[in-house]
């Protein structure tokens, strides 16, 4: 029964990744590995304290047997006694593929999730809206305890750590569409007011310094961009901008949470950023879709802090830390 009962959940698993892999529903990996750890510890505690006793009980009593048989042949004066009971021991003690393949993995899974939801987390960048500091297909780890200690799946903060700083690298649940994962530069922290008007970003009325940093070659793109070196907060950090491409916000009513804290004109946006939310921004500034479209990152969205590229499979040079 245990047989068909772990091949029917290794079905339902394989199904599950490849809806996911093939694009017919959206994956939540969190939740995936929360319920492999349940799983795994499931029948592992089964293994503790049931099969393998079961197997114990069996080669203890296999070995009686063999014991007892032996000494009844030695009165009748046979001392010669065929057959190999430790061979037999063995296959006695042996997990089944059922158990390997499940309780056998728990504490690898158990270390993975406490890792993944506590630690350190791996996300791989898709997109170019944090070039020129990110780049397509960097593998990035992301400090998960940064900002405070979320519960896993819930992702509900239990204890306070760092507050989050303008010019923070985070990787934060995609507002209009939480499954999703998004990264972007914090711009905007509580009672801000941001305002990017015709190109320009300005906080509190300050208009940030920029220095030009001649032209970035985009290789996803094919085309050349004027790159300038920003300063944010604590961090300088490079931004592309491109003055032939004026930005374009749409004339649609656009509806988020505190939609009525921004003001769209034509030369761009103003908004006051409300308690518990932030106001984010990619990097290339006219190709990155962010808090300028879809509105502010609440509180009980954030993933984490990037900081560290640790693998680029086609550039090893993008290896280390960054701002």
């Amino acid at each position: 029964m245990m047989n068909a009962l772990t091949g029917a959940l290794f079905g339902a698993l394989a199904v599950y990744l490849g809806g996911w892999w093939f694009g017919a529903w959206m994956g939540n990996f969190s939740l995936l590995l929360f319920v492999l750890t349940v799983v795994t510890f499931a029948y592992w505690l089964a293994e503790r304290l049931r099969f393998r006793p079961a197997r114990e009980a069996a080669a203890a009593e296999l070995e009686r047997q063999d014991t007892a048989r032996r000494a009844e042949l030695a009165k009748m004066g046979i001392a010669q006694v065929d057959g190999n009971v430790a061979e037999a021991r063995e296959k006695l003690l042996m997990q089944p593929w059922w158990l390997d393949w499940t309780a056998g993995l728990f504490p690898v899974i158990l270390i993975v999730f406490l890792l993944r939801s506590f630690l350190f987390e791996p996300f791989k960048i898709p997109s170019g809206s944090m070039v020129p500091t990110l780049l397509v297909g960097d593998l990035i780890l992301v400090n998960k305890y940064h900002y405070g200690v979320r519960l896993p799946v819930l992702n509900k903060k239990i204890v306070d750590n760092q507050p989050v700083q303008r010019g923070d690298v985070m990787v934060f649940r995609y507002p209009p569409d939480p499954r999703v994962d998004y990264i972007k530069r914090v711009v905007g922290v509580p009672g801000d007011e941001v305002a990017y008007l015709n190109q320009k970003l300005t906080i509190n009325g300050q208009e940030l310094p920029v220095t030009a940093q001649g032209e970035y070659y985009d290789e996803d793109s094919l085309r050349y961009a004027p790159q300038f070196s920003e300063k944010l907060g604590a961090v300088e950090h490079r931004i592309l901008v491109d003055p032939r491409r004026q930005p374009f916000f749409g004339t649609d009513d656009k509806r988020f949470p505190f939609r009525e804290n921004c003001r769209y004109t034509a030369e761009g946006v103003v908004c006051k950023v409300p308690q518990g939310h932030y106001f984010m921004m990619g990097d290339n500034r006219d190709n990155s879709l962010d808090s300028r479209f879809w509105g502010f990152v609440p509180d009980e969205n954030i993933v984490g802090r990037a900081f560290f590229v640790w693998m680029n499979f086609g550039n090893l040079g993008r290896i280390g830390a960054f701002h």
